[in-house]
């Protein structure tokens, strides 16, 4: 009996153990997973949400397990916009092959416990914010045949333990910090297909090791320190299609037979080096050749580059600037598949040969920045499918031909700085799609062709410093969809002003100084709202300033100097909050100067040269007015509104009475129109109330597509901002639709609330439209950083200040804004107009971002541009806070509200705006800032943070504290602002950079709670 009982005791214990080895030991599993879980502080998907012990483990999403013994093999949660940190737990999910965790915002380091995943295959944890080195023991994974690290912020060098993986077949650390050499152990990776260590520091020589490779098809070592010459042994890797070394220091030649040892190859990138010599005749055997980007002293010969499509060799120092110096372009031409060449910024001279008319497929040619010289050659008009051309700063002459018009295709077109003799061909009517044309300093004669009015997609216009006469034509004014610029400075330009600029609603800046125009300042200027700066300075103006100039409510810089305009100057300039130069000087100007305002600031105005003047801040040194200013004399700015406004009102009692008679005796009742949609629930009728009829007394200010007031609600009394667009406007329906769009969509603590819309009629049977906001009592960002208001002492300006910790808060407030926009948010969306107006302040001075009239839905943001899709038509930003890539005719992205993010921080501890007068030709606030980084930041601070720092009042710990942060807080907005998309920062990055910053700044034990307390309620 007691046998019997052993055996089976014996038989029950090995089916355990079997039982236990199958998937009775699964639940370490789980647990790992929920340990996982724990990690995760941001899942805006609510993908976690699906992991809870209701349904079996393998069941939850991203998990895959074994048939068989049911444990996890596969962790996928790549692009799902989690963050968090990567927890060491999954080092207990001792079954996995596959961990994907890419495209998230995963922080902290990566966790060496990954090194027990012994049967690991793939390990994808690239695009995330890990940062710290590479840990050693990964090299325990030895089936690994996947690393992907890059695009994170990983320092140290490529761990010498890695030498044991040996089954590799992709390596990519691109994008990160990484030091040291390239490891020698690389070449045992005898089954490396792909190898990417782009943008990193790495240093040193290319080791021979290499060439052992055989598999290896890319290579991309791109932006690194690596010096010495490409290994003679990876020339033997014939099956090499991309290699890429640009932009490192290497030198030496490469071989002639190139092309022949590369059979396969697609790209070759070898510029930015030191290469010598000539390029290898044998490319031209290179039939999969599609992109070649290099630069040595001679060009190669291409023609049978069939599939070839991309040739740059800009920016290197190519050329003799002599005569035969373009002949190779009549061999290129035979390359029939050609859309891209850049030979721009070289040292190309001679004639454009007539070769050039060969290239059938081009759709971008840059020869900009050489000495090229002669005329452009007959037959350009056979380049019909351009899309960009530039050909600026040569040394061309003759007339620009019109067959220059048959290019259709065009939407933008350069062709500045040269030394044409002749007139604006009329054909450019036929370049409907234009969106840039630049022909300014080019000698250029005659009148402005009318026919470029048919240019219907023109956003910039630059045709300053030439020769050019007659009058402005009215169609050129006429153009709707220009918003950057018009420039026409600088010309022999006669007659008045067509009334017709009123239709340039859009418009950012206008230039028309230094002509010879002459009647009065057409009142239609009053209607382009957008205008930010006004030149019209050095003609024969004369006559009065137009009353209509008080709707310029964004207008920074007025320049009315030098001409011949008299009468008083006006007091509504004083409330033009935005107005920060003024200029003046020398018309015939009479009588009192005002001295609230932008008039405060003697460095901002300028009136000299009007000897009628009087009054005034000292500055001026203006004499006494000998008069006195009397209710009988000028009237107040407030006392003509207020006439304004009981005029519109007792005009608005009859014509509403007059319209209930009318209604009463057809009895039909005044109601809007049905609403088009759910989110439209309130009435013109109510809104007319609560804004008591859109008085002016509630006017909060102007914009380029509406207006918007201050109500108060009928039905609780809430104080809420009201957007009513101009209808007129076929823009301002488009940003309605949009902004209804977008904030439908979104909720986040810090964007502006739509409370309700309204859509129907007014009275009158107009289309009547308006949005309804929380109301922010403490205004726009834009308020606090460039206090100018009327009527208020100097005391309480200087109150109205931000300080440090008040600063960084609405800057960490913005980033998670945009940071819930770009990846919150389960289509993302570009905001397209990040600026400080539009960074509204509640009543504990939390920042909200408002203002989504140009918002962009987009099923797959990215941040790569490219050239063959444009989608900047009709988006313009504003400027000084726009990417520069917008203005290249690039697709909105991500990238570019981090680049207008990275301005608004650096005005926001500045107290510059991008617009400074201070910045001229290459000088910008981000080159400004990062020329006096780190050394010299005082200089460039608020002068309010500076005495912030420097005060008596704070601990020496706290200056201390606020001066190292202040730098750290600079080098993001520096990173933020970089002009190549590539080089900017992540927005997910920026919060967490920005949170550290804060976190660092209170962390300091020395620092008592009360100070802290203090500082915070300041």
């Amino acid at each position: 009996m007691r046998s019997r009982f052993g055996v089976h005791h014996a038989i029950i214990l090995l089916f355990s153990i079997i039982g236990f080895v199958n998937g009775g030991g699964n639940e370490t599993d789980q647990e790992a997973l929920l340990e996982f879980k724990t990690k995760i502080t941001s899942d805006p998907l609510g993908i976690m949400n699906l992991w809870n012990t209701s349904v079996q483990f393998c069941q939850w999403y991203g998990v895959k397990c074994s048939p068989k013994h049911q444990r996890v093999t596969v962790l996928d949660l790549n692009s799902q916009f989690l963050q968090g940190s990567t927890s060491p737990h999954l080092g207990s999910l001792s079954f996995l092959q596959v961990l994907h965790l890419y495209n998230n915002s995963f922080s902290s380091e990566i966790p060496p416990d990954l090194g027990r995943l012994r049967r690991l295959k793939m390990l994808r944890l690239h695009n995330n914010l890990l940062s710290g080195e590479i840990p050693p023991n990964i090299s325990s994974c030895l089936n690994l045949i996947s690393i992907a690290l890059g695009r994170n912020n990983l320092i140290g060098r490529i761990p010498l333990e890695f030498s044991s993986l040996l089954n590799l077949q992709l390596l990519n650390v691109e994008f990160n910090n990484l030091t040291g050499g390239i490891p020698s152990f690389f070449g045992n990776y005898s089954s490396l297909q792909v190898l990417s260590t782009t943008v990193n520091n790495f240093g040193g020589t290319l080791p021979d090791t290499l060439g052992q490779l055989k598999n290896l098809y890319y290579i991309s070592m791109s932006e690194n320190f690596l010096t010495g010459t490409i290994p003679s042994s990876l020339y033997n890797l014939s099956f090499m299609s991309i290699l890429c070394f640009p932009l490192n220091q290497l030198q030496g030649t490469l071989p002639s037979d190139l092309g022949n040892k590369f059979p396969y190859l697609v790209e070759l990138n070898v510029g930015g080096n030191q290469f010598t010599g000539s390029i290898p005749i044998s490319l031209s055997n290179s039939s999969y050749l599609e992109r070649l980007t290099i630069a040595i002293n001679d060009l190669p010969l291409v023609e049978k580059m069939h599939n070839l499509w991309w040739l740059s060799i800009s920016t290197n120092h190519l050329g003799t600037g002599e005569a035969r110096d373009l002949d190779f372009l009549s061999t290129v031409s035979k390359a029939t598949s050609l859309q891209l060449m850049a030979i721009n910024s070289n040292n190309f001279g001679g004639m454009l040969p007539s070769a050039i008319t060969n290239f059938t497929s081009l759709r971008i040619m840059t020869l900009d920045y050489n000495r090229i010289f002669g005329s452009i050659p007959a037959g350009l008009g056979n380049l019909v499918n351009l899309e960009m051309l530039y050909m600026g700063n040569n040394q061309f002459t003759g007339d620009i031909p019109e067959e220059i018009g048959e290019l259709q295709q065009l939407k933008e077109l350069d062709l500045h700085g040269n030394k044409f003799s002749g007139n604006i061909p009329s054909s450019f009517g036929n370049l409907t799609l234009l969106i840039h044309l630049y022909m300014y300093q080019s000698s250029l004669k005659g009148s402005i062709p009318p026919e470029l009015g048919k240019c219907q997609n023109l956003l910039l216009l630059n045709l300053r410093q030439n020769n050019l006469t007659g009058a402005i034509p009215k169609e050129v004014l006429s153009i709707p969809s220009l918003t950057i610029y018009m420039d026409l400075s600088r010309n022999n330009l006669i007659g008045s002003f067509p009334t017709e600029v009123g239709t340039l609603t859009n418009l950012g800046i206008l230039d028309i100084s230094h002509n010879m125009l002459s009647g009065e300042i057409p009142g239609t200027l009053g209607s382009c709202v957008s205008l930010e700066a006004l030149y019209m300075q050095n003609n024969f103006f004369q006559g009065n300033i137009p009353s209509s100039f008080i709707s310029l409510r964004g207008l920074q810089v007025l320049n009315l100097s030098h001409d011949n305009l008299t009468g008083n100057i006006p007091d509504f300039f004083m409330d033009l909050r935005t107005l920060a130069i003024l200029n003046l000087s020398f018309n015939t100007f009479e009588g009192l100067v005002p001295t609230d305002g932008v008039f405060r600031n003697a460095s901002a105005v300028s009136v000299v040269g009007n000897s009628k003047l009087c009054g005034g801040i000292a500055e001026f040194q203006l004499l006494e007015c000998n008069f006195k200013v009397t209710k009988k004399g000028r009237l107040t700015l407030a006392m003509k509104l207020v006439i304004a406004a009981s005029a519109l009102l007792c005009a608005a009692l009859v014509l509403t009475s007059l319209f209930l008679l009318f209604v009463k005796r057809k009895k039909v009742e005044p109601t809007p129109t049905s609403p088009e949609n759910s989110v439209f629930q309130m009435s013109y009728r109510s809104l007319l109330k609560a804004t008591d009829g859109f008085s002016l007394t509630n006017l909060l200010g102007v914009g380029g597509f509406g207006s918007v007031y201050k109500g108060i609600l009928d039905s609780d009394e809430k104080l809420v901002a009201v957007k009513v667009p101009n209808l007129l406007n076929p823009r301002a329906s488009k940003s309605f639709k949009a902004e209804c769009e977008v904030l439908r969509n979104v909720r986040h603590r810090n964007l502006v609330k739509l409370l309700t819309a309204c859509s129907g009629s007014d009275y009158q049977r107009n289309d009547f439209k308006a949005l309804v906001y929380e109301f922010m009592v403490n205004g726009s960002l834009e308020e606090w950083l460039h206090p100018i208001t009327p009527g208020i002492d100097k005391a309480r300006e200087s109150s109205r200040s931000l300080n440090f910790v008040q600063r960084l808060n609405i800057a960490i407030d913005i980033s998670c804004a945009l940071e819930y926009l770009h990846r919150g948010c389960r289509t993302p969306v570009v905001h397209c107009d990040l600026k400080p107006s539009n960074v509204l302040l509640d009543d504990e001075m939390t920042g909200h971002v408002g203002d989504f009239g140009l918002a962009r839905f987009f099923p797959e943001a990215t941040n790569n541009l490219s050239f063959n899709q444009s989608s900047t038509n009709g988006v313009r930003g504003t400027i000084g806070y726009t990417a520069p890539e917008y203005g290249m005719g690039n697709e909105v992205s991500t990238s570019g509200d981090v680049f207008s993010y990275g301005i608004l921080l650096l005005e926001m501890f500045s107290g510059k705006r991008p617009t400074d007068e201070i910045f001229e030709d290459s000088l910008n606030l981000h080159t400004y800032m990062k020329a006096a980084f780190p050394g010299k930041v005082e200089e460039i601070l608020d002068p309010i943070l500076v005495q912030e720092i420097k005060g008596e009042t704070s601990s020496y710990m706290w200056k201390s504290q606020v001066q190292d942060c202040v730098v750290s807080v600079l080098e993001v907005g520096i990173a933020c602002s970089a002009e190549l998309p590539s080089e900017r920062m992540d927005i997910s990055e920026v919060t967490a950079e920005l949170q550290a910053i804060k976190e660092e700044l209170f962390r300091s034990e020395d620092m008592g709670a009360h100070e802290v307390q203090v500082v915070l309620q300041s």
